[in-house]
């Protein structure tokens, strides 16, 4: 079965100014969506709107047409979302940071074999205040391969890669997507995938209006 991601009519109110309006976007199974545009233009609220964890001002998103508002704990389970800054606790080790998130989305017997697939195997017994930043977010990468969604958010998810770590990630993409996963990318670096990816320039959407009216759609 073929599933569709979509959102309509998109408008994001944050800092007290408008930052897009009237964003639409739709991804389906085995397909992948980049976000650009410059700082400032949206892209990671776009995400987190994606996640569910902003509240646009107006329009609405849909899985298979099925507005996701409906049933929001369904659109939370078949999604996973990794944020530009990562969730780590630095007491903790690599492996246990890994098996809290696990332990959310998906089995535990994931954890070991996600940190082999990152490059961080090694270092499975290594608090995580002694990682590189490079590490960290190899372990935030790994939550991906951990879990069992369907929906990847991404949100600058190259910042602190290396080359290398980069074409993992774009690997570990590819690879979601083979198996009919969907993928969402914001970033403002190069990312391969494959050149049949959708790309969607966030500034091409900026707010003309800047001023809000408590007349006007709230979250």
């Amino acid at each position: 079965m073929t599933n569709r991601f979509t959102g309509h009519a998109l408008t994001c109110f944050r800092g007290e100014r408008f930052v897009f309006e009237s964003l639409d976007f739709a991804v389906e199974s085995s397909g992948a969506l980049v976000l650009t545009g410059p700082n400032g233009s949206g892209k990671s609220s776009l995400i987190r709107i994606m996640a569910d964890l902003l509240a646009a001002v107006d329009g609405h998103l849909a899985w298979n047409g099925e507005p996701v508002g409906k049933d929001p704990e369904s659109h939370h389970a078949r999604l996973h979302y990794v944020a530009y800054q990562d969730a780590i606790k630095p007491v903790m080790t690599v492996r246990e940071n890994l098996a809290f998130w696990a332990g959310l989305k998906g089995p535990l017997d994931r954890v070991e074999p996600a940190l082999e697939a990152v490059g961080i195997g090694r270092l499975v017994d290594t608090p995580a205040q002694f990682l590189s930043s490079g590490q960290r977010r190899r372990l935030s990468l790994a939550r991906l391969v951990a879990s069992e969604a369907e929906l990847w958010l991404l949100d600058e998810p190259t910042v602190g890669l290396d080359r290398d770590a980069i074409g993992l990630l774009e690997g570990l993409v590819a690879a979601h997507r083979a198996n009919g996963g969907m993928a969402v990318l914001a970033t403002h670096q190069p990312v391969e995938l494959g050149g049949d990816e959708t790309r969607l320039d966030i500034s091409a959407y900026v707010a003309k209006r800047q001023i809000f009216d408590d007349t006007e759609a709230t979250p």
